[in-house]
């Protein structure tokens, strides 16, 4: 309940200055978008599933290219602001929808700033605006889809961003010395304790349903792109909700996977990029991937030295693994996919998007 009174306080402020701000952003844009409706409409339909920052990092290029886009989000994060959240309200995770959301807004950047202010002090310390302002929408509203949609009206964002489901899970691992582990946060965490790799996640519970409109999505989807983000934790978690796969194998879209640049201490320790493929058929029980799209670009020894005291390391392809994909259908498209800013490595979104546009069907 003590986040309630901090929450009701934030949403009148932030009313005040959005309203304003959005009022003439809208408005100008209004008439502009009638003009392109029709030419929007001939655009790719992209669904991407994923979560946490790589998802949200290729949203921000995505949306140059088309504004058809569905971001389908998992909901199973409980840690950090998100899980306190989720513990004190009984509401889904916020976080990964929140970065989404703002990926794909059309506001001011004064109001991307405020919306992932971060408090420093007090009963709120650790608590981004942003989650405190989605928290307050779905306390409004009842209805987590409801807020999300709201806010979405609220940022005038590019495409629209789904929670997979609606159901309260659980992300568990099962380790290979026979554990398991509750808890998104706690499984790396017990993999460097218990020095034992991940064997597979589930669910619980194990038949939550996703939303009609992820799976409506999906079947109308021109590509379905899993990535970019943490194979464990952000894209098998999409993939384990009851129904998506078989979506996903079903839809006419061209099916991309990109994994990440570099691996993942505590989930993907020494894999390469065949190892991401394997793990997803593994959990999907079924080669879902038309193409695989792979950064070729060598990370500097002055970047990457920091990245390996942290235990993690490039993921790259050699020749093996090329015929290895090669053999189970899979295309790969290779090209320098990096953007290294201030020693920190991740994907550049609008290299991926270039690569994408040289798959048969032009976005």
């Amino acid at each position: 309940m003590k986040y309630l009174f901090y929450i009701i306080d934030i949403l009148g402020i932030f009313t005040l200055v959005a309203g304003i701000t959005l009022f003439v952003k809208v408005k100008k844009q209004a008439k502009k978008r009638c003009s392109m409706r029709s030419s929007e409409s001939e655009k790719a339909r992209v669904v991407v599933i994923g979560g946490g920052t790589g998802q949200s990092i290729f949203l921000r290029g995505l949306k140059k290219v088309t504004p058809n886009i569905t971001a389908v989000v998992t909901v199973a994060d409980d840690g950090g602001g998100s899980g306190v959240l989720r513990s004190d309200l009984g509401m889904l995770p916020p976080g990964d929808i929140r970065n989404c959301l703002l990926a794909l807004a059309n506001i001011e950047p004064t109001m991307q700033e405020v919306m992932q202010y971060r408090f420093e002090d007090g009963g709120l310390k650790g608590q981004s605006f942003g989650n405190l302002f989605l928290a307050a929408m779905n306390g409004l509203y009842g209805n987590f889809e409801t807020a999300v949609y709201k806010l979405s009206e609220i940022f005038n964002i590019t495409g629209r961003v789904l929670p997979v489901t609606l159901e309260s899970i659980d992300l568990m691992a099962k380790l290979s010395n026979g554990s398991t582990v509750k808890g998104e946060s706690k499984i790396p965490k017990e993999v460097k304790k218990q020095k034992s790799k991940i064997e597979e996640v589930y669910l619980e519970p194990q038949d939550a349903k996703p939303l009609d409109d992820v799976i409506n999505s999906i079947y109308e989807a021109d590509f379905v792109i899993m990535g970019p983000g943490s194979l464990y934790t952000s894209i098998i978690p999409n993939l384990l909700v009851e129904g998506v796969v078989d979506a996903i194998r079903e839809s006419s879209a061209i099916k991309i996977y990109i994994p990440n640049v570099m691996t993942q201490p505590g989930e993907t320790d020494k894999y390469n990029v065949l190892d991401h493929v394997k793990t997803i058929n593994k959990h999907t029980k079924d080669n879902l991937i038309d193409y695989i799209i792979v950064n070729n670009e060598i990370i500097p020894n002055s970047v990457l030295d920091k990245y390996k005291k942290d235990g993690a390391d490039q993921v790259l392809l050699d020749k093996q693994q090329r015929v290895a994909l090669k053999n189970m259908g899979i295309k790969i498209m290779e090209g320098d996919l990096l953007e290294i800013k201030d020693d920190y490595i991740r994907h550049h979104a609008d290299s991926i998007c270039d690569i994408i546009n040289q798959i048969p069907y032009m976005i």
